[in-house]
């Protein structure tokens, strides 16, 4: 069940990718290359950084595959005017919530420990969309005001707290859930981090 909602994630997140390429006025190789990196970057450097070796997407091309997919569901459901904002981002929230848990487990799965693991749930579950931003000269959505890796960082934290309570299955439900209930959360009532805790002014 993992495994098919991982490649759902992974075109949900090549079509944020397109539309951002699209924005921005990229040519079709372009899009290509900012959905590809936005699906597969934050799984590529977890793996790079636990020294899983070749990365996920290596050993299953079937991710490449589906990010290819994801490219070309961008472009016709654009022709065809098919593509609502609102559902998009709700998309876009269960793939950050599922990146979350898939990313902690891959690290408990080389014996980190749980501190590490966060981090790599929070960095699957980010980087791509991190890396889209700066290759598309945008600051990142992580580095703005709004709640979206404090989101996968609650959701990671209470997965490793509740795999070591009850089944794998409950802990999977209770983060995914915690994961996207918190960002669409946050994007329905604007809830966002503060800006100026450290006192910066205008100049």
């Amino acid at each position: 069940m993992l495994y098919i909602l991982d490649l759902f994630g992974i075109i949900v997140f090549a079509i944020t990718g397109s539309l951002v390429a699209r924005r921005k006025k990229l040519d079709v190789f372009g899009v290509a290359v900012i959905a590809f990196v936005t699906a597969v970057g934050g799984g590529t450097l977890r793996d790079l950084i636990l020294g899983i070796t070749p990365v996920f997407w290596v050993r299953d091309p079937t991710y490449v595959l589906f990010s290819l997919i994801g490219v070309i569901l961008t472009i016709i459901l654009i022709r065809f005017k098919l593509l609502p904002h609102r559902p998009l981002l709700i998309a876009d929230a269960f793939g950050l919530a599922l990146f979350t848990v898939i990313g902690t487990q891959a690290a408990l799965d080389v014996g980190v420990n749980w501190g590490i693991a966060i981090i790599m749930g929070v960095m699957s579950s980010v980087a791509g969309g991190m890396i889209r931003d700066v290759l598309s000269d945008d600051i990142p959505l992580v580095l703005r005001k709004e709640i979206y890796a404090t989101a996968s960082l609650c959701g990671a934290g209470i997965y490793i707290l509740l795999l070591n309570l009850t089944i794998p299955i409950i802990a999977i439900s209770v983060s995914i859930i915690l994961t996207l209930g918190l960002r669409l959360t946050a994007i329905w009532r604007g809830w966002s981090l503060p800006i100026n805790l450290i006192g910066f002014t205008e100049p």
